[in-house]
C-alpha cells in the first residue's frame, strides 16, 4: 500500500544513486547527514527518470516519511496545494529576502512555507572547520523564517537546517549573494567592500540600436589559451578580461583578448554562465576539468572556478565586477547568458527549502523535463515568479550587467517575461538593458500557459528578441544535419529565405507580427558546429579543419556578408571571425579546455578573415538604419528581380540619422562564377566586393549601370 519507511544509518559519505526495484518502488539516500533511507512506494516513476534525477532523489519526498497510507500527501497533491489560490494568497510575500547586511547586524529571512523549523549554522569558513553556533530563526508570516544576527557580520558563512513534519536538512540560502567553495555555504557579504575603485563611476555604455553586435565566449575560452599573453594566474579568470595590451605571446604586435575585442569593434560581449554553477569541482585543480556551465547551483552568485580564490566569498563577486568594469572602460556592453529554466540536479537548494514548489510538475506530480536535464523551474509559480525578476534585477543593478540572454526561454511563460521587462524598465538607463533568448524547449513541458517562443512572439514585449534558428539554417544549413548545406554551399531554393533573413522575417508569414530588433540573426553559437567545421564537412567527406581553405573562407565572408547586412541584432560565437574549429565536435560543453579554449594563433593566420569581419562592424554602424528597431523600416527594403539563386536589394537611409549614404545596394552570390546585374539609377561607391570589406574607409571606385559580382560573394555599394 501507499506509505514509507523511513531510518537513519551511518553511511560513508557522498552521493547514492538510485535501485530501481520495479515499476512502482526505489531506494535512495540523502547526500548529507542525515542519511535518510527511503522504501517508497506509490511514487510515478517518472519522477525518477532524467538526467538529473539519477542522484539525490530523496530530498523530494521528505514528505513520504513517517507517513501513514491514510495521511500520506503525494507529489500530484502537492502540486495542486502549490498551484492553488490560497496557498499563493497565504504565502505571498514581497519583502526582502536573504541575508540584508549593516555594519550593526544582519536580517537573514527565509521564505520556507513547508518548513516547521528553521535554523542557522553559522562558520568561519566556506569549506571545513566546524560549525560555531546554531541559531533558530522565528516564524514571521506568509512562509518567512527570519533572525537578527547582531554586530558586523560580513564574511560570516552560514547554511540553514530546514525541518518539516517529515525530516531535516541543510540547504544553503536561495538569496546568497556569496558563498565558499563549491557555494555549499552562503557568505554574508557587505557589497559595498567588493567594488573595486571607482565602481561608483561604472556605468553600461551609451550604445545605439545601429551599433549593436554581440560576441559570445566562455570565461575560461577567452584566455586560456597559453599563446594569449595573459598572465599564468589569470588564465580562464574574470580578471584575464582586465589585462591591457596583450599580444600573441607577448610579441608586442598581434592583439589578443580585450585588446583584440578592442580593435574588432564589437559592441557587446555575451559571458556564458557566469553564476555559481555545479559541474565543475572547485576544490580541485581545473586542469582535466571542463563544462560550459549551463549547471546553476547559486543563481545570485559568481562562479568561484573564475576567481583566483574560490574559497573567499568575497574575492568571486569583487572580480567579477573588475571584469565587468573593464569591459565598460573599453565601451563595451555586458551581456550574461542565464540558465533560470533549471538547476544541475534535482538535490538543489531550491528543491530542498521548499522540496518541489520552484519545479514544474505534470499532472501525476512527477517533475517536468522539458529541458532536458531532469527538472524545469516552474515560472508561473508565483514566488518562483519572484525569485527570477529579484535575480535578474539584482544583477542588473549590482553588477551593471547591459543585457540578458535567457537559455531555454520557451520554458517561461510570457507574463513572466513581460513583467520582467517591466521591471528592468524602471532601472535608471533600464530601457537600453537587451533581453533576448532561445525561443525553443528542451523537451516536452509541463508548461500550460503561452510560452514565450516564437509562435508567441507578437505577446512578447517589442523588447525581448528571440535567436532567429530560421536564419541560421537558412544561410549555413541545418545545425543538427553536419552534411546538410544552406545558401552559402548552393543548396537550391534557399534565396527567398534569404530574403526573409535581410527583412528580419518582418516581411514573411512565417512569422507573428514582430519589430526587426526582435529578431537576433546569426550563424553560429555555443551549440552545435562552429561555422568553419560547419562549412568543411558540408564540402569534405574528411575535412582537414586546420587547413587554409580558400574556398571556405569564401563561404564565411558570405555567411558574414549577410547576417551582417540583415535588420535584427547581430551575433556570433567568439572566433567565428577566425574560422574558430572545434574539430568536427558538435557538442563540447565538458570536452577537453583545449579543443573549447579560443586559439589566438589563428587570430593572426586568419587576420584577413578578422579584418573583414571588423569592416562589416563599422559599415553597419555607418548605415543606421540596418539595426532600426521599428515597424515600418523592413518594408522599406527593395529587393530586386534577379536570376537565381542570385539576391540583390536596397534600401533608403532613413531622414536624419547621420547615414554616410543615401542608401545601401547589396548583392549575394552564392555561385563559383562571376555574375553581373544591373545597379539602381544613381552613383555607386563600391563599400565591399565580398573580400575586403573596409573600401568604404576611402576613396574607392564609383560604379553606373552594370557591376560584377565576385564568386561566391556579398558587395555593397553606397549612393553617394
Amino acid at each position: 500500500g501507499a506509505g514509507a519507511v523511513g531510518a537513519v544509518l551511518n553511511l560513508p559519505p557522498g552521493p547514492k544513486t538510485p535501485f530501481i526495484k520495479d515499476s512502482q518502488s526505489s531506494v535512495y539516500a540523502m547526500s548529507s547527514p542525515p542519511y535518510i533511507v527511503l522504501l517508497q512506494y506509490s511514487v510515478p516513476r517518472a519522477l525518477l527518470q532524467g538526467n538529473s534525477c539519477k542522484l539525490h532523489k530523496s530530498s523530494l519526498h521528505l514528505n513520504q516519511i513517517g507517513k501513514s497510507e491514510d495521511d500520506v500527501m503525494t507529489s500530484a497533491q502537492w502540486k495542486t496545494v502549490f498551484e492553488s489560490e490560497d496557498f499563493a494568497r497565504q504565502n505571498g510575500y514581497q519583502g526582502p529576502l536573504g541575508a540584508q547586511y549593516a555594519p550593526a547586524g544582519t536580517h537573514l529571512r527565509l521564505w520556507a512555507p513547508t518548513a516547521q523549523s528553521v535554523s542557522v549554522n553559522l562558520y568561519r569558513k566556506g569549506g571545513g572547520g566546524v560549525c560555531i553556533g546554531t541559531l533558530p530563526l522565528s516564524p514571521w508570516g506568509q512562509g518567512v523564517w527570519g533572525v537578527y544576527l547582531p554586530g558586523d557580520q560580513h564574511g560570516r558563512y552560514y547554511n540553514f537546517t530546514v525541518t518539516t513534519e517529515w525530516g531535516s536538512c541543510t540547504a544553503a540560502d536561495p538569496y546568497a549573494r556569496a558563498a565558499g567553495v563549491n557555494g555549499e555555504r552562503s557568505m554574508i557579504l557587505d557589497t559595498a567592500r567588493t567594488d573595486p575603485p571607482g565602481w561608483e563611476h561604472d556605468r553600461r555604455p551609451a550604445i545605439p540600436a545601429a551599433k549593436r553586435s554581440v560576441w559570445e565566449v566562455n570565461v575560461r575560452d577567452f584566455s586560456q589559451d597559453p599563446a594569449s599573453g595573459v598572465r599564468n594566474a589569470w588564465r580562464g579568470k574574470f580578471l584575464a578580461f582586465t589585462q591591457q595590451g596583450t599580444t600573441l605571446n607577448g610579441d608586442g604586435i598581434h592583439p589578443t583578448c580585450l585588446n583584440y575585442l578592442k580593435r574588432l569593434g564589437v559592441s557587446y560581449v555575451q559571458l556564458m554562465p557566469i553564476f555559481d554553477f555545479g559541474s565543475v569541482d572547485e576544490s580541485r585543480p581545473l586542469t582535466r576539468q571542463y563544462n560550459w556551465g549551463y549547471d546553476p547551483a547559486n543563481f545570485n552568485v559568481p562562479e568561484g572556478s573564475y576567481s583566483t580564490d574560490p574559497a573567499r566569498g568575497e574575492v568571486r563577486v569583487r572580480e567579477c565586477k573588475q571584469m565587468i568594469q573593464a569591459l565598460h572602460a573599453a565601451g563595451i556592453g555586458v551581456v550574461m547568458d542565464v540558465v533560470y529554466n533549471h538547476m544541475y540536479r534535482a538535490d538543489n537548494v531550491l528543491n530542498r527549502v521548499v522540496p518541489l514548489y520552484y519545479f514544474r510538475q505534470n499532472e501525476d506530480g512527477s517533475l517536468s523535463n522539458g529541458s532536458g536535464c531532469g527538472n524545469e523551474f516552474a515560472s508561473e509559480r508565483p514566488m518562483a515568479r519572484r525569485y527570477m525578476i529579484d535575480s535578474v534585477l539584482y544583477w542588473a543593478q549590482e553588477y551593471h550587467i547591459d543585457g540578458f540572454r535567457f537559455d531555454l526561454m520557451g520554458l517561461y511563460d510570457v507574463e513572466t517575461m513581460n513583467l520582467l521587462r517591466a521591471e528592468l524598465d524602471k532601472l535608471p538607463g533600464g530601457r537600453d538593458i537587451l533581453m533576448y533568448g532561445e525561443p525553443w524547449q528542451g523537451g516536452g513541458s509541463a508548461l500550460r500557459r503561452y510560452e514565450a517562443n516564437k509562435n508567441n512572439l507578437a505577446m512578447l514585449n517589442d523588447r525581448i528578441g528571440i535567436f532567429c534558428d530560421d536564419t541560421r539554417d537558412a544561410i549555413k544549413g541545418g545545425c543538427f544535419n553536419a552534411r546538410e548545406p544552406g545558401y552559402v554551399e548552393g543548396r537550391p531554393g534557399s534565396f527567398w529565405d534569404i530574403g526573409g533573413a535581410v527583412a528580419a522575417w518582418c516581411r514573411s508569414d512565417k512569422f507573428p507580427p514582430h519589430t526587426p530588433g526582435q529578431i537576433v540573426s546569426y550563424v553560429s553559437a555555443h551549440d552545435n558546429f562552429t561555422l568553419w567545421d560547419k562549412l568543411l564537412m558540408v564540402r569534405y567527406e574528411r575535412p582537414e579543419f586546420r587547413a587554409v581553405d580558400k574556398a571556405a573562407l569564401a563561404q564565411n565572408r558570405l555567411a558574414a556578408g549577410i547576417y551582417l547586412t540583415s535588420m535584427g541584432l547581430p551575433f556570433w560565437q567568439a572566433g567565428e571571425e577566425f574560422a574558430r574549429t572545434k574539430k568536427g565536435q558538435g557538442n563540447s560543453y565538458r570536452s577537453s579546455p583545449a579543443l573549447n579554449r579560443l586559439d589566438w594563433k589563428r587570430a593572426e593566420q586568419f587576420h584577413s578573415l578578422v579584418d573583414y569581419y571588423r569592416g562589416l562592424i563599422g559599415l553597419r554602424g555607418a548605415f543606421p538604419r540596418l539595426g532600426a528597431v521599428d515597424k515600418a523600416s523592413p518594408s522599406a527594403i527593395e529587393f530586386f528581380n534577379l536570376e537565381q539563386p542570385l539576391v540583390g536589394w536596397r534600401l533608403p537611409a532613413a531622414p536624419g540619422d547621420g547615414a554616410w549614404w543615401g542608401a545601401l545596394c547589396v548583392y549575394y552570390n552564392p555561385t563559383e562564377e562571376e555574375q553581373r546585374v544591373w545597379l539602381p539609377g544613381g552613383n555607386w561607391k563600391l563599400l565591399s566586393d565580398g573580400t575586403s570589406s573596409s573600401l568604404w574607409r576611402g576613396s574607392s571606385r564609383v560604379v553606373q549601370g552594370q557591376a560584377v559580382l565576385a564568386p561566391v560573394s556579398a558587395t555593397i555599394f553606397g549612393l553617394v
